[in-house]
């Protein structure tokens, strides 16, 4: 995990303009509307770049002066682990890795993050990327709500907090800035800006950017980052008012590999060999391991034989997370009269990503006798079933041809097998502000997004070495015999939503008191279009091709699995966001707010339900939904700025994902009412202007109101005296998850910052200490020796696996030298990170479970100690 996080320069650095900057919301509907909540009720105040602004939300607020402080590169969802509830792993200390973001408990798919106003979650599954966001250098500020959303967000997925994060405008005078690094792992970077300032009559300014960055893998031999990306934003002001025109640019390529992922095993009586590919490291000694590079594996094509693939290339560390993203992004606002203001935020984006893996390939065919069983075929036009046929079957793709080119069709062959998804995504937010008065405010608003979401599973070749001719098999795809590209999924989806809302904001008692009633009102679409047979419910599908005569003659044999069909879904509900701000003084408010939130069920568990037919209960997953309350306190000045809050969320029809890495699919479990509740707290402190102080911490606490079933007992297990939980065949089968935790989030967070000034140098420290994690719902060890009975309360073997992860803490430091008394300008300086100070050793990520079973989930090794400079030029 990376925990840079520093509190910024002194006052002295802050420009007197930032103490009046309103807190921004994700739009700029939003923001045109926060910042009449935020300005005209009392001045926002900022202390060393954290801002914790006046609203009835639980929110804070982190600027520019925070995000410089990071590690050069890092991904803004790192620098937010500085807000309390807020973790976040991260895969490497330069954040281009990837990671996992949880707020309040909330996983990253329940967690709107916006750009710019622009949804960044996955449309199908709404996963967040951490290593695919914008350059820390351009964020203006980020803004986290902990337990709601704004009344116009573009989300699906969100039934608690939000993340968002703005663009900087360009500036009116021109400026160049350049930024070379350079760290330990072999870790470059080169970033660069050029603001234009005004360029026409007409005071139109932009700024262009690009950056390029690498870093080898930490723990193992082989695998390595690298990263580039562009930027730019065009602005232009109309007269005098605020109202403007912005079109902004984006564009990330990522080429990387998995890092550091390992079973999560602690045995203690184990003998250390050469690595840790089998277990979690019990020791730091025990973090870098080899994985088979260069390989040394060769399988030599034999002709007349039956060759098996060779290990080159299967290896979990060596598959590539290749990813090609880019958005366009509109801005406008209008005063169209005097107070009435319409904005208007429409946006493209595309998507181009897949998360490596590999298949062992069978160059023979397959047969499927009248009884529907499988057997192999080795001739394309022979056999010895009914159809001897080609198409991807039990996970593994069967091709009629000659793969390697020894002249037969009886081997197996390794190939580049990754879950590609494309889309492209259509957007706009529009909202209509009203000022009825100098004390009441009214909003409107309109929501559209669209993606076109295509998932395919095409096959590529590796090299001898192992590494894949391309890591985008969809650029080139493999054909079986027939001309038909083999694929392990074939589906197109289309995510739709339309969305209207309206907010109202009034101010009483002289402004002492200040109410928001919000509302919004969804109308999801999910068209779903399968083209393969859905063979389980937890995502296993056979494919032969669309249009294929070989569906025909699969779903004769097989008449109880559902074929390639078409499903369209419709969600809708209506969605309240109240507010109370009080305020009995300009330093202290109190705040309190009720929020609903919604998930629709995401593409992965909606395909998922194709194995049940259409008109049945269990095709249509309900859609999750949450009660979220929030009732905090806020004391500000220039000084101190500090906030605590008490929170309660209350889930119905709790649904859970786990991702596997091996299979490449989303298991699906629903947890049913789950209730969390808190409280988060923190204090920014400047007593003087070459000294600022941080603290926060944060408490949580889940409860699974009842057990989960998993199953049914078998003829065989109810037969079994000694398996007492099953007397009948078909009894149901309960995980003990009533009154647990869930799994995936720490109880509890804490830390805190220091930074100095010493004339031209500063030193800021930061530490945090992460609570344990349960690794499975049921907050059970799994046992290598598994106990009798179908579900176990304790081990009867010797526990070589956890039931949770070891708290930890990460320090991380930074130093920072002006360079101006060289006779250089204040924008050039020189700084050095050291993230994980005292290189603790401990677990990053993982996907936790519902209950234990007979292997453990990978982790990731947390990043070791990892130093960088960086020389920052500005003209």
């Amino acid at each position: 995990m990376k925990f840079r996080h520093t509190l910024a320069a002194s006052v002295a650095l802050i420009p007197v303009a930032l103490l009046s900057t309103p807190a921004f919301a994700q739009s700029t509907g939003s923001v045109d509307f926060e910042d009449e909540i935020v300005v005209t009720g009392a001045r926002a105040t900022d202390v060393a770049g954290i801002q914790s602004p006046d609203t009835s939300k639980a929110k804070s607020v982190l600027g520019q002066e925070v995000i410089a402080r990071q590690n050069p590169g890092q991904t803004i969802l790192d620098t937010i682990n500085l807000v309390p509830g807020v973790t976040f792993t991260n895969n490497d200390a330069y954040g281009s890795s990837g990671g996992q973001l949880s707020i309040r408990g909330f996983s990253a798919d329940r967690i709107s993050l916006t750009f710019d106003g622009v949804p960044l979650n996955d449309s199908g599954n709404y996963a967040i990327y951490s290593n695919q966001q914008l350059d820390p250098e351009l964020i203006e500020q980020v803004n986290v709500n902990l337990g709601s959303t704004d009344v116009d967000s573009p989300t699906a997925a969100a039934t608690g907090s939000t993340v968002n994060y703005r663009t900087m405008v360009p500036t009116e005078e021109f400026g160049v800035k350049l930024s070379g690094s350079a760290g330990e792992y072999k870790f470059f970077r080169i970033f660069g800006l050029v603001n234009t300032g005004e360029f026409t009559p007409w005071g139109t300014r932009a700024f262009f950017s690009a950056s390029t960055a690498s870093n080898d893998n930490p723990f193992n031999n082989y695998g390595r980052v690298r990263k580039k990306q562009f930027n730019g934003r065009i602005w232009q002001p109309l007269g005098d008012n605020g109202d403007f025109i912005s079109v902004a640019g984006h564009y990330n390529e990522n080429r990387n590999n998995f890092f550091g992922s390992v079973p999560l095993r602690l045995d203690a009586n184990r003998v250390v060999g050469s690595g840790s590919t089998n277990r979690f490291p019990l020791d730091k000694d025990e973090r870098e391991y080899n994985i088979n590079f260069p390989c040394t594996t060769e399988v030599v094509a034999r002709p007349g034989l039956g060759d098996l693939g060779s290990s080159c290339g299967t290896e979990f560390d060596r598959r590539y997370n290749p990813s090609n993203t880019g958005n366009i992004r509109g801005a406008s606002k209008f005063t169209l009269a005097e107070g009435v203001v319409l904005t208007v935020d429409p946006s493209y984006q595309y998507v181009k990503a897949n998360g490596g893996g590999t298949v062992f390939a069978r160059e023979r065919g397959f047969d499927i006798d009248p009884t529907g069983v499988a057997a192999n075929c080795t001739t394309v036009t022979s056999g010895a079933g009914v159809n001897c046929q080609t198409g991807y079957l039990g996970g593994r793709p069967y091709f009629g041809r000659d793969l390697n080119g020894d002249g037969d069709i009886l081997d197996e062959v390794a190939m580049l097998a990754p879950s590609q998804t494309q889309t492209h995504r259509y957007g706009v937010i529009a909202n209509l502000r009203w000022n009825i008065n100098d004390a009441h405010t009214l909003r409107v608003g309109f929501t559209y997004d669209r993606a076109r979401h295509r998932q395919t599973g095409e096959v590529g070749l590796l090299q001898f070495n192992g590494e894949p001719f391309d890591v985008f098999p969809v650029n080139d795809p493999l054909v079986d015999s027939t001309g038909t590209v083999l694929q392990k999924r074939d589906r197109l989806s289309y995510a739709i939503l339309t969305q209207v809302s309206g907010e109202y904001r009034g101010e009483w008692a002289d402004g002492r008191l200040i109410t928001t009633i919000g509302i919004r009102a969804p109308f999801f679409k999910r068209d779903l279009n399968n083209y393969c047979f859905t063979s389980s419910d937890t995502g296993f599908v056979e494919c032969f091709g669309q249009g294929n005569a070989r569906n025909a003659t699969y779903a004769t044999l097989n008449p109880t699995i559902q074929g390639p069909q078409q499903r369209v879904l419709k969600y809708d509900d209506i969605l309240p966001n109240i507010g109370l701000l009080f305020k009995p003084n300009e330093q202290m408010s109190v705040f309190a707010n009720y929020s609903k939130g919604l998930q629709v069920p995401g593409t992965d568990a909606l395909y998922n339900a194709f194995f049940f037919p259409a008109n049945t209960p269990s095709a249509r997953p309900d859609p999750e939904t949450t009660d979220n309350f929030d009732l905090g306190v806020r004391y500000r000045t220039s000084k101190i700025q500090a906030q605590v809050s008490g929170w309660f969320t209350k889930y119905d029809n709790r649904l859970a994902s786990a991702f596997d890495e091996e299979t490449q699919r989303n298991l699906y479990r629903n947890l049913g009412r789950v209730d969390k509740y808190g409280i988060d707290g923190s204090i920014a402190y400047q007593p003087i202007p070459q000294l600022a102080l941080y603290a926060f911490g944060s408490y949580m606490k889940s409860d699974i109101k009842d057990d989960v079933q998993v199953g049914a007992c078998t003829p065989a297990q109810a037969a079994n005296p000694a398996i007492p939980a099953c007397t009948t065949a078909g009894q149901p089968i309960f995980a003990p998850t009533g009154g647990k935790r869930e799994g995936g989030a720490p109880a509890y967070t804490y830390g805190g910052s220091a930074r100095g000034m010493f004339g031209p140098f500063e030193l800021g420290v930061t530490a945090k200490r992460t609570g344990g994690r349960n690794i499975y719902d049921t907050n059970l060890p799994i046992c290598s020796v598994q106990p009798t009975t179908v579900a176990p309360t304790t081990c009867t073997g010797t526990i070589v696996y956890p039931a949770k992860t070891n708290a930890y803490w990460l320090v991380n430091l930074d130093a920072r030298l002006n360079l101006e008394f060289l006779g250089l300008n204040d924008k050039t300086f020189f700084q050095v990170n050291v993230y994980n100070l005292f290189d603790t050793l401990y677990v990053g990520n993982f996907t936790s479970s519902l209950s234990q079973g007979s292997s453990a989930p990978n982790a990731q090794i947390g990043a070791p100690r990892t130093i960088s400079g960086t020389l920052t030029v500005g003209f």
